[in-house]
Parts: structure tokens; C-alpha cells; sequence
């Protein structure tokens, strides 16, 4: 019965690795170093359309994160390094309710206290923040994939002084800058 169970399960572990890597990923290069997210476009598929329509334009090159709060957010993808908002598309609806999570290392779109505002901003969890997750009377923020690969950057990001300037309160001191953003091919996403 045993061998019949663990024979029954192999093909369902193939399926689920299989599945795992049809998702896209992009190769984030800062000036403080290079990370790659996975994109979750079966479970936020409006959300990554989107995210990948500004990769494509190169729209994040240049841009910054602009707000580093450690134990909880890094979020750029909306500002020059002179501090100039970038024009963003049109906002995309909400997709907070896709099941999932804003758990450490996640990728989720930044908006304004109205739900269907996101547009180009983004943010990296770096703390499980379950508290940005949908509630039944509130919308949250809609997570739409993970960073695989450079964790360490995103924490050496999460720790660097802040220097407050305007209405960025938690601006980093140094700049960090998106460099690009580059949609990896499918050989590169396994």
C-alpha cells in the first residue's frame, strides 16, 4: 500500500515542479546588487501583465526605491533619482484576493488607500506583513510573485539609512537605482 501511495505521488511532484516553472521571472540589477522574482501570472495575471508591459518599456531603468522601512518594506519603481515622479500608465484593478500573501521576499504592488490605484510602484516585503493582506471589509495589496534568487540583496537594501527629504520619509540616504529590469527566457526561469 505504501509503494502504491509513494508511486501515486511522484507524478503529482513532477506536475507541481513543472508548473512552478512556466512562471515568468525577471532579473532586477540595482546598484546594490542583482535579484531575480518569479511571477506569479496564474494567480495575479492582470497584476504581471502589467508589472511586464513597464519591464518591456524599460520604464524602471533609472527609476529608485524610494522607501526603505526596515523589518518591513522596500518599494521603488515610481521615481527618478532626482526625486521626479515617472508617468505611469493607467491604474490596473486590484487583485489582493488571489490567495496570495505578503510574506517576506514577496513582490506586491504599492498604491494609494484606494484599492484599484497601482499603477507602476512596487514593493519587497521583508517581514512576513499578513497585515497588508485582504481583509473581508478591506481590499490589501496585491502580491504577484516572490524573489528567488538574491534574498541578500533585498535585506543589505532593507538595512541602509534613511535620510528624509520632502514627503519621503524614508528615502535612503544613497541612492539605490534600478539599472534594469530584464524578463529572463524560459531556459534561464527553470
Amino acid at each position: 500500500m505504501r509503494q502504491w501511495l509513494l508511486i501515486a505521488c511522484i507524478p503529482a511532484l513532477f506536475l507541481q515542479s513543472a508548473n512552478a516553472a512556466d512562471y515568468p521571472r525577471v532579473r532586477i540589477e540595482t546598484t546594490a546588487g542583482n535579484f531575480t522574482v518569479e511571477l506569479n501570472d496564474e494567480r495575479a495575471p492582470l497584476t504581471v501583465a502589467n508589472f511586464l508591459r513597464y519591464v518591456k518599456d524599460g520604464y524602471y531603468k533609472g527609476t529608485i526605491f524610494h522607501r526603505i522601512v526596515n523589518g518591513f518594506v522596500v518599494q521603488g519603481g515610481g521615481y527618478t533619482v532626482d526625486l521626479k515622479p515617472k508617468k505611469a500608465r493607467d491604474p490596473i484593478p486590484n487583485e489582493s484576493g488571489n490567495g496570495l500573501s505578503n510574506r517576506r521576499m514577496t513582490i506586491a504592488m504599492a498604491r494609494t488607500s484606494k484599492p484599484h490605484t497601482a499603477d507602476s510602484q512596487f514593493y519587497i516585503n521583508l517581514a512576513d506583513n499578513l497585515d497588508l493582506d485582504p481583509k473581508p471589509t478591506r481590499w490589501g495589496y496585491a502580491v504577484f510573485g516572490e524573489v528567488v534568487e538574491g534574498s541578500e540583496v533585498i535585506d543589505d537594501i532593507g538595512y541602509r539609512p534613511t535620510s528624509p527629504q520632502g514627503s519621503f520619509e524614508a528615502l535612503p540616504a544613497a541612492p539605490v537605482i534600478i539599472e534594469k529590469v530584464v524578463l529572463l527566457p524560459a531556459s534561464e526561469s527553470n
